[in-house]
């Protein structure tokens, strides 16, 4: 799993590859998930005025994430682009993309550089677990993104209406 992140951090075509045709590395793209969401979580917590909330918050919204950007993705990819891959696959090679965010643990420009890797190993992912030319990939991301955005928008209205009314009831 080490040397699959490094590839990932390398931005190695051949380590992307690899992860999408490796079905047991779900679980390995799920972890690395997980401990990414943690991570964000525990920043969240420390910051805002709820450590539990902030620490619940953040690994829930980084799991969704995962899942709806793959999801996206994968509609996208597959159906607008004719790119060949099943869910599984996209789960594995974005779930392996979200590795650089490790690197938000660093002070100052962790977050940045982390940030800006994923979005590359993101494309390289996508690309490969889609099989598409970069130009497509490009389409793929851009359509998907502005879907993601929508996606996250509503469900942040609808729990953002749902904590309203349980403050509601609570008093």
């Amino acid at each position: 799993m080490l040397n699959r992140i490094i590839g990932v951090f390398k931005l190695d075509v051949n380590t992307f590859e690899e992860i999408e045709h490796d079905q047991n590395a779900t679980g390995q793209a799920a972890l690395i998930v997980l401990v990414i969401g943690l991570l964000s979580g525990i920043g969240q917590g420390i910051v805002g005025d709820s450590f539990v909330s902030g620490l619940i918050v953040g690994l829930l919204s980084t799991l969704a994430g995962w899942v709806i950007w793959s999801a996206v993705t994968y509609f996208v990819g597959t159906s607008l682009f004719k790119g060949q891959a099943d869910m599984g696959e996209m789960l594995r090679v974005i779930g392996f993309a979200y590795s650089p965010q490790i690197l938000g643990i660093i002070p100052c420009l962790g977050q940045v550089i982390g940030a800006i890797w994923t979005l590359v190993a993101g494309f390289v992912a996508v690309r490969q677990g889609l099989d598409l030319d970069n130009t497509k990939a490009a389409l793929t991301i851009g359509i998907g993104f502005v879907a993601y955005l929508v996606i996250f928008f509503i469900i942040g209205l609808f729990l953002g209406g749902a904590g309203l009314a349980l403050n509601a009831i609570t008093g």
